[in-house]
């Protein structure tokens, strides 16, 4: 009987303890997990076609979360994506629609990442 891959989430955190926490979460949960501190390093991973979404924290060094998704978007990475940042404003909410990604603000409560990232995914 063949064996399916768990479903995939990308973490891109610059907090390793977030990272950590995110990573040990999901995997309870059922996912494979990949993690990035910056958003150059996730523009480097290599992307899968599908089962997969990624979980960008908005405020990194570098590149933001929000430009790291819009270049992905221009090189035609279709996954769903949930923008997670503890500063919401007007424009981060409209640049997150234009990415098709939903956004989720920090802290992450109770299990709405998961139910998002299911919902998505």
């Amino acid at each position: 009987m063949p064996t399916t891959s768990p479903p995939t989430v990308i973490v891109v955190d610059d907090d390793a303890g977030v990272r950590k926490a995110l990573r040990y979460m999901l995997e309870i949960e059922g996912f494979g997990v990949v993690t990035c501190a910056t958003g150059e390093a996730l523009l480097g991973v290599s992307m899968p076609p599908s089962g997969a979404c990624l979980v960008v924290d908005q405020l990194l060094p570098g590149i933001s979360g929000i430009d790291a998704l819009e270049t992905l978007r221009q090189r035609r990475v279709d996954l769903p994506a949930v923008v997670i940042t503890s500063a919401p404003d007007a424009r981060l909410r409209g640049r997150t629609l234009m990415a098709n990604a939903r956004l989720i603000e920090k802290p992450l409560l109770n299990d709405l990442l998961i139910g998002v990232i299911r919902e998505l995914i």
